[in-house]
């Protein structure tokens, strides 16, 4: 089973307008990425995976300053609402995720709210763009609500080119300290943790229940190869999930990427990693070992 642990929700409802879109240069290298696309291309560049995860990241409650600019998704819903909605009508494919600040006077309201009404099945963080303390008192209630119900927890790792959005609540070993305290919550950390893969391994191979996913690696190519061969010295390639960052990357790019790795090693003369590892991540079963099966 192929899933895709990683996805953003879609910014329209219906087919976008060519004077709505908006383009980012600042994500991928020498790359235009659409950053404005309907619930049907969302549907459409699905189509490789069997299952996939969709989210958003929850804004910085006014009082706490500088926000990130952001496109809001489908802006007469909250995120929440709008996951849901996109894995209501798509029951097969998608599977909603919530998102909340830690910080927000209601949000531990809104976890309850996305459980019981919304039926949302997880949970997506970004501590460096929501500017929290990844390992403070209102995050540590958050952690607790997850555990306590099951719900995975994506957390956005390592670096980003927001100015304002805080490194250090990104770094891979505040995850330590989080899978510490909550030793049955399971966390994805996303992107290798690039450019820190050395830690984000450390991290993973310490704690059972702590994973990464491999998305935002393949258009970096030297990083990529960096990341799966300590991947791969420290044993760690099987809890390695699939991930495309979508609208990033689609999950085709992704597996095009994987499936190229050695094409790389080869023609720079590196050492390979073997076939099997990335075999091993597209045919993962993601669902079961987060627990939703």
């Amino acid at each position: 089973m192929l899933v895709d642990v990683h996805t953003h929700l879609p910014t329209h409802d219906a087919p976008v307008q060519e004077s709505d879109i908006i383009y980012n240069t600042t994500m991928r290298p020498n790359h235009r990425i659409r950053m404005t696309n309907s619930v049907d291309n969302y549907i459409q560049d699905m189509d490789p995976v069997d299952r996939c995860f969709i989210f958003g990241i929850a804004p910085r409650p006014p009082e706490i300053n500088g926000s990130p600019e952001q496109i809001t998704p489908l802006p007469e819903r909250n995120i929440n609402d709008t996951a849901a909605m996109v894995a209501q009508r798509h029951p097969d494919k998608v599977i909603g995720f919530m998102s909340v600040h830690p910080d927000a006077p209601d949000a531990m309201d809104e976890l309850e709210r996305c459980v019981h009404d919304l039926g949302l099945r997880g949970m997506k963080l970004g501590p460096n763009y929501q500017n929290f303390d990844p390992v403070g008192e209102n995050a540590r209630r958050v952690y607790a609500y997850a555990q306590q119900n099951g719900l995975p927890i994506v957390f956005h790792q390592g670096t980003s080119p927001v100015r304002d959005a805080p490194l250090r609540y990104a770094h891979p070993l505040a995850m330590d300290e989080i899978a510490m305290m909550y030793p049955d919550l399971k966390i994805v950390m996303a992107h290798l943790g690039h450019p820190w893969h050395a830690d984000t391994i450390a991290v993973v191979r310490k704690h059972p229940n702590v994973f990464t996913d491999c998305s935002a690696q393949f258009y970096r190519p030297w990083s990529q190869y960096n990341g799966f061969r300590l991947a791969y010295e420290w044993d760690i390639t099987d809890k390695i999930l699939f991930a495309s960052d979508w609208p990033v990357t689609t999950p085709a790019e992704t597996i095009a990427g994987l499936k190229d790795f050695n094409g790389f090693a080869r023609e720079h003369h590196l050492p390979e990693v073997p076939q099997e590892v990335f075999d091993g991540i597209l045919n993962r079963d993601a669902l079961a070992l987060l627990g939703l099966e």
